[in-house]
């Protein structure tokens, strides 16, 4: 008889038998079971009840830092087996960022490098301490788990020993203990089992319905007081009524997964530590709670639906962000400029991703290849232009360091007359130079600005020293230039030529003035063309002797710029000159049959001369620019 009953009860505590109860359970069976699963793992290690106290963190959208302080928290601060979904999270959130971060810089070394025998190589600090703490948590894991182990098999053995003393108490033939021995007995049996410890998940609902099979045996089938029995099944159903009012209330609870997770506890009390009911009460307390279950269950599936609608929408937001970082891959970038606004706008569509929130989990992986893909199109076109750019700027290095070379070869020169000009075309060269590689811009600037800087120190310090004494030549010719205008001709012609010739050189050898007052040198020249027009001398004689003057002063004064610009004139009086010639002796080609004597014939031919004359003039100075 006791063999038939057992093949009749249900698994879960307080249930009636399965022939009159079974379209109830068929209907809250997915209720049950998901909760009887959980507790089953949570019994196998108590330390997992504590994971529903540390939130899930959207792991994705923190940075590779920020995860590795996360998971050194969780080691300090928590048992080991209380956040092992969450280190697991941790841990392929990192890797995503860290095999992300790799196949950038194996693309970058891929486009920059050119030798086949140097291998990739790339290392990150924080990878190092990421598997540090990593590895501390694996060592916990496993210590705990070899703990466990151990103590899951011991607690298994001590459960079945006292099922076996429940049995045996149950089957008593011992007359001689009274009831309230038995009680007593059963009691002792039950506060043992409370503390007896975790066993093994898979054989967790087995060794509790064998345990409480048999206290509905010790209840049902021993002859006991009546009145201790009803007045025990009395107490038991206050206390599963008083589960029943708090599951209820839990429905209300606005936090669907503490909710459920306290409805998991509520299940653990009743069918661990509260004993059964009167018969008549089994079927309709349990199909009560069952039913609340039931609700709790439909709440958190509803729930979960909103989540999952939640991943879909984050799902599509990375889809988006996914094609606008294609479409910035596509779009044609030629300038270094243009490129650090694509890699800044690249930059925050990375952020964006990873803060776009989770996405269901069967496309995970997929959508994550998506981008990797799309970041690595765009990162490959990015290297592509930097690749030609870094040529170009090895070009760029090779023609700044030659200045460099040239420019501390002249630093110390001491013939500033030639080496100045050359060192400002250096200068002027060095700026039409493009960008070099960073990592020797600043050496090679600043051993180019040393050296130039030398030079021109050195120049200003002798110019400096030269100042005053141009400034003591120009108070000696404006005293000469007074005394100058009161100069007169004896007239005799080789007398006062020479007299002309000794102002000159007296002149030129009181040295150089400072540039803003050079126009002394106008006023002397002023005098020199009145006293070479009151000179006997032919137009030629008179005008090369003012040259020869005015050519001397601009060489003495290193007036370049006036040199130029005279040279430049008088190329271009010499090209009007020879086109008036040229022009005159084409209009005598159409007057004919004139003779010789004609009066307009002979000032033509006339005309011709004096222009040929001008010209021979004017070649005879332009020889002499270009002999200085």
């Amino acid at each position: 008889m006791l063999e038939d009953k057992h093949d009749n009860l249900q698994e879960a505590d307080g249930q009636p038998q399965l022939e009159s109860q079974e379209n109830v359970v068929v209907k809250n069976q997915s209720a049950q079971d998901e909760i009887d699963n959980s507790n089953a793992e949570e019994n196998e290690d108590d330390s997992i009840k504590d994971r529903h106290s540390i939130p899930m963190l959207d792991y994705d959208s923190m940075s590779m830092d920020e995860l590795t302080d996360e998971l050194q928290k969780l080691v300090k601060n928590h048992p080991v087996m209380s956040f092992k979904d969450h280190a697991e999270e941790i841990r392929k959130a990192f890797m995503n960022h860290y095999q992300h971060l790799m196949d950038e810089k194996r693309d970058e070394f891929n486009a920059s490098n050119t030798d086949e025998n140097v291998e990739f190589e790339y290392h990150l600090p924080i990878k190092n301490r990421f598997d540090e703490v990593y590895g501390d948590y694996k060592n916990k894991r496993n210590q705990h788990y070899n703990q466990l182990q151990k103590n899951l098999k011991s607690n298994l053995s001590r459960r079945n020993e006292l099922i076996e003393e429940l049995k045996a108490l149950v089957d008593n033939t011992d007359e001689t203990l009274s009831i309230a021995d038995m009680f007593k007995r059963l009691n002792d049996i039950r506060e043992q089992w409370k503390t007896a410890g975790a066993i093994p998940r898979d054989k967790y609902n087995i060794v509790w319905n064998n345990y409480h099979f048999h206290i509905e045996r010790f209840y049902d089938l021993i002859h006991l007081d009546k009145e201790a029995r009803d007045l025990d099944f009395k107490h038991n159903l206050e206390q599963k009524q008083e589960i029943i009012d708090k599951a209820k209330e839990l429905l209300q609870e606005e936090d669907v997964l503490k909710a459920f997770r306290e409805l998991q506890l509520l299940h653990r009390v009743w069918k661990e530590e509260i004993g059964p009911v009167d018969r008549e009460h089994r079927e309709a307390i349990w199909n009560e709670f069952s039913e609340v279950t039931k609700e709790m269950h439909d709440k958190r599936e509803a729930y979960l639906s909103t989540i999952k609608e939640r991943e879909v929408e984050n799902l599509a937001k990375k889809k988006g962000i996914i094609d606008q970082i294609i479409a910035l891959s596509e779009e044609e970038i030629n300038s270094h400029n243009a490129w650090q606004a694509q890699i800044k706008k690249m930059e925050e569509m990375r952020e964006r991703f990873f803060k776009a929130g989770r996405v269901p989990a069967e496309v995970t992986e997929q959508t994550w290849d998506e981008f990797k893909t799309a970041v690595r199109n765009f990162n490959a076109k990015k290297n592509a232009f930097y690749k030609e750019i870094k040529n170009e700027q090895q070009d760029n290095l090779n023609k700044k360091l030659a200045l460099v070379e040239q420019a501390k070869s002249l630093k110390d020169s001491e013939d500033f007359n030639t080496v100045t000009p050359i060192m400002k075309k250096i200068q002027d060269d060095w700026k039409k130079i493009g960008h070099v590689p960073r990592k020797y811009s600043d050496k090679i600037w600043t051993e180019f600005k040393n050296a130039c800087n030398h030079y021109f120190d050195r120049l200003h310090k002798v110019r400096n020293a030269e100042n005053k004494e141009e400034v003591e030549a120009f108070e000696n010719k404006k005293a000469y230039l007074e005394d100058l205008k009161s100069f007169v001709l004896s007239g005799d012609h080789k007398t006062d030529l020479d007299a002309i010739k000794g102002h000159i050189e007296a002149w030129k050898s009181i040295g150089r003035v400072p540039f803003n007052r050079r126009h002394i040198e106008g006023k002397f020249n002023k005098i020199l063309d009145a006293l070479f027009e009151k000179l006997s001398l032919s137009k030629k004689d008179t005008e090369l002797m003012k040259f020869d003057a005015k050519l001397e002063q601009w060489v003495e004064n290193e007036d370049n710029h006036a040199i130029e610009k005279e040279q430049f004139f008088i190329r271009k009086k010499i090209d009007e000159v020879q086109n008036e010639i040229f022009q005159l002796e084409n209009n005598i080609q159409f007057i004919t049959n004139a003779k010789k004597d004609n009066p307009f014939l002979k000032e033509v031919q006339k005309n011709i001369e004096r222009h040929k004359d001008d010209l021979k003039l004017w070649k005879e100075k332009l020889t002499k620019l270009r002999e200085i």
